[in-house]
């Protein structure tokens, strides 16, 4: 029998699902990025359902949510607020951007410039914000949500690797099946989904299961695992950039959080295996000769998943 808990995460996944059809893994990878913490990118063409999950998971917390339209004009002011003259009292007010909220809608970030995508490494980090020496405690929880579409590249900005790695996960969407888009036609007959979500959880609620699943096992055998795999991504001749210590304590997390989602108090090597790719595929470079050999691919996750058939699994 399922905790409480756990069913309720559950009815949080289903809640979602009315909206997001057939993609159960991606919304339960959204699910277990906000239980560990931490920040989600999520990767794909137009059109597949990228703004809507973001929008989805924030309308089912009853949570302050902003959203954030990415342009090349985008000010670091605009996301972060700006300090203002109050000619009453004389003094500098600070007047708060967007930034805080509790669940922020980072649409098309690759689409500003690097100056402003900076603008968000100390949120995303510490969880704070610093404007002429004064800082400014974000709300809690904090979750960042960004997407952005890799096919187009005219009028983009690369996100760059120290932006890359405070994202716990990346995700993709994928096309639907057709039976699934058949059913997202049918649902439109009247008005979105979308529109009928109601809160399911509250930022307490998230704040408690965040602090719950650091208290998840995970074995001595399964962090010798997780950092075989680590270390095979920092000597593998065909990335040129392995995974960090912030990378190897997002895995340890994630398992954590994917462990607790399933109704465990402990991780199983297949938790580890399951989110490598999520985890991992935006933090490791692959060499240029390897992604020439490989073009047409996603070299990274290729790399990985070949680095996982080397590393013996704990039995």
């Amino acid at each position: 029998m399922i905790s409480a808990t756990t069913q309720r995460l559950r009815d949080l996944q289903q809640t979602i699902e009315t909206v997001i059809r057939g993609k159960s893994e991606a919304v339960q990878l959204s699910l277990v990025t906000l239980l560990a913490g931490g920040h989600l990118l999520v990767e794909d063409v137009p059109g597949v359902g990228k703004t809507t999950l973001a929008q989805t998971l924030a309308r089912c917390l009853d949570c302050n949510f902003q959203r954030i339209q990415f342009t090349s004009d985008l000010l670091p002011s605009d996301i972060i607020g700006v300090s203002v003259y109050n000619q009453h009292s004389g003094d500098f007010e600070f007047k708060s951007g967007p930034i805080f909220a509790n669940v922020v809608l980072a649409d098309e970030i690759n689409r500003t410039t690097p100056k402003t995508q900076s603008s968000l490494l100390e949120a995303m980090a510490e969880g704070h914000v610093t404007v002429e020496n004064q800082t400014f405690e974000l709300p809690r929880p904090f979750l960042v949500l960004a997407t952005q579409n890799p096919m187009e590249h005219y009028g983009t900005y690369p996100l760059p690797e120290s932006q890359l790695d405070r994202f716990l996960m990346r995700v993709r969407m994928g096309y639907p099946v057709v039976e699934e888009e058949k059913e997202i036609l049918r649902r439109q007959n009247h008005r979105h989904p979308l529109e009928r979500i109601t809160p399911v959880m509250s930022g307490e609620d998230v704040l408690d299961l965040q602090e719950e699943i650091k208290n998840v096992r995970v074995d001595d055998a399964l962090l010798d695992y997780l950092l075989a795999i680590v270390t095979e991504t920092r000597n593998s001749e065909l990335l040129e950039l392995g995974v960090s210590p912030r990378g190897s304590l997002a895995l340890y997390r994630a398992a954590q959080a994917l462990a607790f989602s399933e109704d465990r108090a402990y991780c199983i090597a297949d938790d580890i295996k399951r989110l490598v790719v999520p985890v991992f595929g935006h933090r490791v470079v692959v060499n240029a000769r390897y992604a020439k050999r490989t073009a047409g691919s996603d070299e990274a996750e290729s790399v990985l998943t070949e680095i996982l058939k080397t590393v013996k699994v704990p039995i």
